[in-house]
């Protein structure tokens, strides 16, 4: 399903709201606009490694996880260098590269939320919903915007925070939101998830929550289409949890 936020949302019926009980929030394209930073950070990676990095490979690469993110990374480096150089590092050693780049981003450049982000974590806040944190970023790239975070907010707004490099298997798998949903003491199902990437909307679709996508660079239509519980809208500006509760699980 797919729905315009143009306009607030808060409109849509209370009917749906019955059952919410967390709502689960992605942090990169999806709160923070930190894609830009993303697509540094690799660019300059794989300079270093004398190979090239395009938008077309962030697209590919969008939602992680690291490894994957990684694994890729070192496999075009390895397939555009000359047989005469030397092997180039592994994807554990790209993966390090890359943590190292895009911290150094995090940490220099300026918070810049998604268009309604803050205001929406707010509504939660308000409404007494507990919220939950669930990237694919590690914990450190969580912990170079935290602080900003907070200054912002007056304190942490997450009850719960799951990163990458807290689960065995990361984005696309559910465990990550299934993670974290143990972890607020509530059911998949009475959770509303907010995602940007076609591998973390997969992720919340596979653990059985409520999906609103919020897409950023890759679409995810076809994904959205196919659930039963997922609905796709432009922005979360003038958005309500309980509103898009109704849209998604109605």
């Amino acid at each position: 399903m797919s729905a315009s936020a143009a306009g607030p949302v808060g409109a849509a019926g209370a009917a749906g709201a019955a059952g919410l009980r967390a709502v689960l929030l992605d942090m990169d394209g999806t709160l923070v606009d930190s894609e830009h930073l993303w697509l540094s950070a690799e660019q300059d990676v794989m300079d270093r490694l004398g190979s090239s990095w395009t938008p077309q490979d962030q697209a590919h690469c969008l939602g992680g996880p690291l490894e994957r993110v990684a694994e890729y990374m070192a496999a075009k480096a390895r397939s555009t260098r000359p047989a005469s150089d030397a092997p180039p590092p592994s994807a554990d050693e790209v993966g390090a590269m890359l943590l190292d780049s895009i911290e150094a981003y995090m940490r220099g450049e300026a918070l810049v939320w998604r268009p309604g982000a803050a205001q929406f974590l707010r509504s939660c806040l308000a409404e007494g919903l507990p919220t939950a944190l669930v990237t694919a970023s590690w914990a450190r790239l969580v912990a170079a915007l935290s602080d900003r975070i907070e200054l912002e907010f007056g304190s942490d707004p997450f009850d719960v925070v799951i990163a990458g490099d807290h689960v065995v298997n990361s984005k696309p798998h559910p465990e990550p939101y299934l993670a974290a949903a143990t972890a607020l003491g509530v059911e998949p199902a009475e959770c509303l998830a907010i995602e940007d990437s076609p591998t973390g909307v997969r992720s919340a679709i596979a653990a059985g929550c409520a999906v609103i996508a919020v897409p950023h660079i890759a679409p995810v239509d076809d994904i959205v289409a196919e659930a039963d519980r997922a609905v796709v809208v432009s922005s979360l500006e003038g958005c309500s949890p309980h509103a898009l509760w109704s849209m998604a699980a109605g």
